[in-house]
């Protein structure tokens, strides 16, 4: 028999990244079928707005809930909002991009390091989001999809990189090449379609993705003090 002959050829995923993404993709098959009117009939075909109204995180409520000592009935909101998308292309590109930065993180962290990571960074993100909503002059558009929550696996994803760079004594800006790609998208993005404000929550991801990974990864305090002591 011949070595490896039965292995396959792609490499499986680790189950904490499908339990994360799993979600998503089956609401977009719900919402697929909702909007044919082959599940929930014609009242169906409303079903990805509702689930949109019943998880966005709203800094304006999350405010009004926070001054009156109500958040029992919307905290959840900091959890559902990254599972939730506008249209199946928004879906898909967090799908695409928890897929291929969670099986190279996952490999780095555990499981439950993995999760807090996700969530940390997403929840992180909206309350950042919350006090940029109190200084913004405008009104801030509700918080739906798991971009802040990518954001903040692409800041894990810098902190591998830049730790690997700095201990073979590369350039560790190099690191910041991915996070530097996605913002210039998001510029011209904002451009030619008009910006919105999530854009906030997306950054405020990010750092705490990069800023978590020092307390999350086996070893990453240890990680960043070599690397304070190498200056």
């Amino acid at each position: 028999m011949r070595h490896g002959i039965n292995e396959s050829p792609l490499n499986p995923l680790p189950a904490i990244v499908w339990a994360l993404a799993l979600p998503m993709i089956a609401a977009e098959i719900l919402f697929g079928l909702a909007s044919t009117g082959f599940m929930g009939g014609s009242g169906g075909i409303g079903m990805r707005n509702n689930a949109i109204q019943q998880t966005a995180f709203i800094p304006e409520l999350f405010q009004r809930m926070w001054a009156v000592g109500a958040l029992d009935g919307h905290v959840y909101r900091l959890l559902t909002y990254p599972f939730v998308h506008v249209n199946l292309t928004h879906a898909a590109f967090v799908i695409v991009f928890t897929l291929a930065l969670g099986n190279m993180i996952a490999q780095q962290f555990r499981p439950l390091a993995f999760v807090a990571l996700f969530f940390g960074s997403a929840i992180t993100a909206a309350l950042v989001y919350t006090g940029f909503s109190l200084m913004w002059q405008g009104r801030v558009e509700p918080l739906i999809g798991g971009y802040p929550a990518v954001y903040g696996l692409v800041g894990a994803f810098t902190f591998l990189i830049w730790t690997r760079l700095a201990a073979t004594g590369g350039n560790r800006l190099r690191a910041f090449t991915l996070i530097g790609m996605l913002l210039l998208f998001q510029l011209v993005f904002g451009v030619l379609f008009g910006a919105g404000t999530s854009w906030v929550a997306d950054i405020a991801g990010f750092f705490a993705g990069f800023g978590l990974s020092f307390l999350l990864i086996h070893g990453g305090l240890a990680r960043a003090l070599a690397l304070i002591r190498a200056r």
